[in-house]
């Protein structure tokens, strides 16, 4: 498994333990959140704080795309969410992109697509950010509540905590991680406001009904 300095920082911000900036730098803040990760999880290895798939983080879109998931979508992330409160499988499952080096892989998040599992709702064609219009096929909130479940599942599955670090949307991965994203917006805007939101707010809603769905899991 191949991990970069950034991801292993994101890891064990997720793990509770904080390096510091998510800035792919080496210091001592990393390393210290790095072996108190290892301590807490009583492993011996950097790679045992990752799932052993080598996927670590779900990142959150929509397509901008209209009714009816399309195959070139489906080429672009592992999962998506469609007009019709179902789910449909990409192209590619998201062990496809535990290792990216091979050029087969889902590519939905620029620079940043190794260990991220990509989630979308199929919503916002037409849609404008400013003024705001959210077009003809907005996200609806039976595809919220449908990515709420679908995702909960993903994080059991691949023991992804349901946190800032390591589930996030397109809109967060820019400001959290620190890599540049070409002014994403999605997810900023869901069904009941009246315009895009800020995408720590957002993102943080959304985290809510995931961890309310996993909560439901355990119940």
């Amino acid at each position: 498994m191949k991990i970069s300095t950034r991801d292993l920082q994101a890891r064990v911000a997720a793990l509770g333990f904080s390096p510091g900036p998510i800035d792919g730098l080496w210091g001592p803040r990393t390393q210290q959140a790095q072996r108190a990760a290892m301590a807490a999880r009583k492993v011996g290895s950097v790679a045992e704080l990752f799932h052993c798939s080598g996927l670590h983080r779900i990142h959150l879109h929509w397509t901008a795309g209209a009714s009816g998931v399309i195959e070139l979508e489906r080429q672009h992330y592992h999962l998506l969410i469609g007009q019709d409160a179902r789910a449909y499988a990409g192209a590619l499952k998201p062990e496809a992109n535990a290792d990216c080096t091979d050029g087969v892989y889902a590519a939905h998040t620029r620079a940043m697509n190794t260990g991220a599992i990509g989630v979308a709702l199929d919503a916002m064609a037409g849609a404008l950010e400013t003024p705001f219009h959210p077009g003809p096929y907005p996200v609806t909130p039976e595809q919220v509540a449908l990515l709420a479940d679908e995702v909960a599942d993903l994080c059991l599955t691949y023991d992804i905590p349901v946190t800032p670090f390591s589930v996030l949307t397109h809109a967060e991965v820019q400001p959290t991680l620190g890599v540049w994203q070409r002014r994403k917006w999605d997810i900023t805007w869901l069904p009941g406001m009246k315009a895009p939101g800020k995408p720590r707010e957002v993102g943080d809603s959304l985290r809510a009904r995931i961890s309310s769905a996993l909560e439901a899991r355990a119940a």
